[in-house]
């Protein structure tokens, strides 16, 4: 048969000619063609997320990455900013934690946490609960709104404002006075022992209104069963607050004591504006020390290294309160 079909001009057919079924399956099959559409989307979608991000991140780098590799550069030089610069190696660090003024600025920004974390967080705490308490109305925003109201003020302006009533003749003491407490009355920014807690107070005037909306915001996220529950096993306000308010906002409390102690270890703006780090050294905080060192004392190379151990006293604070607060989520 096969000499017939050859005589005729028709050849065999080969059995490599026709695929089998199972080859078919394996063609169509992953791994093969058709992953390739998928793979070219996948970077496509890669290569348009790079160009969205970059120039965020041409920004962060020259306006972030460059000034502090360039920081830490002038840390290991002795230079004034404009002549020749000479090799000290360690010797600013070292000079930074020898220094008494430079360690006061320290401990002082330190000592502030107390007024721009614990004191606005925990006066958050007790107000959002109160608001959420109340009926939604008038009121309840207008009390939204005046706590708000100091986050939106510039500090600049904040700090002169709160000079003025602090002053021997200003609101302070005028109240003082309409109440009978007229010997207390003194000028609260120049005297060594209350110009630290008189800004301080500032900073928590300042904050207490962000601290109060994120957690009012995050009590509307927490579960109303949970404190119908607590309600039925008889809890008073005490205990609602204690089992159920302040468990349900630990991520929030997280991000507000990151951002309150980042403001109290970097202040400046409003500490220039009304003692500008007096009297003495009352008020000195590593942010006006190092624009003293250099801008007034043409000290760059210092006023770097005291830069560079700012930021680790910045991380050493905050990353343990971002494991913490990591870890209880788990």
């Amino acid at each position: 048969m096969s000499g017939d079909l050859r005589r005729r001009g028709i050849s065999k057919p080969t059995t490599a000619a026709v695929p089998r079924p199972g080859q078919v399956a394996r063609a169509a099959g992953p791994g093969n063609h058709p992953r390739r559409p998928v793979r070219g989307a996948a970077r496509r979608r890669l290569t348009l997320g790079w160009l969205f991000v970059l120039p965020a991140l041409a920004f962060f780098s020259a306006f972030v990455i460059y000034p502090l590799i360039t920081a830490v550069q002038y840390s290991f030089y002795d230079w004034n900013g404009i002549g020749a610069s000479t090799w000290v190696g360690f010797a600013n660090y070292t000079r930074v934690f020898t220094d008494r003024e430079l360690l006061i600025s320290i401990v002082n920004a330190l000592i502030l946490i107390v007024f721009f974390t614990v004191i606005p967080v925990s006066s958050g705490l007790v107000l959002a609960t109160l608001i959420r308490t109340m009926r939604p109305g008038a009121f309840s925003t207008t009390a939204r709104t005046v706590l708000f109201l100091p986050q939106i003020i510039p500090l600049v302006a904040a700090g002169i404002a709160w000079s003025w009533m602090y002053a021997q003749t200003g609101t302070v003491n005028s109240i003082l006075d309409s109440v009978g407490l007229g010997f207390l009355a003194r000028s609260w920014l120049a005297g060594f022992g209350t110009a630290l807690p008189a800004v301080g107070l500032i900073g928590s005037w300042v904050l207490t209104g962000l601290c109060t909306i994120l957690l009012l915001t995050g009590i509307g996220k927490i579960d109303t069963s949970l404190y119908e529950a607590v309600r039925l096993d008889g809890a008073g306000w005490t205990r609602e607050f204690v089992t159920v308010t302040v468990p349900g906002l630990r991520q929030e409390i997280a991000v507000l004591v990151t951002l309150t102690v980042i403001a109290a270890l970097s202040s400046f703006d409003i500490i220039y504006t009304t003692t500008k780090g007096g009297p003495g050294t009352s008020t000195l905080v590593p942010g006006i020390s190092i624009f003293r060192l250099a801008f007034t004392q043409s000290e760059v190379g210092l006023a770097s290294a005291f830069g560079i151990v700012l930021l680790a006293l910045v991380l050493a604070v905050v990353l343990p309160i971002q494991l913490l607060a990591k870890e209880r989520v788990r």
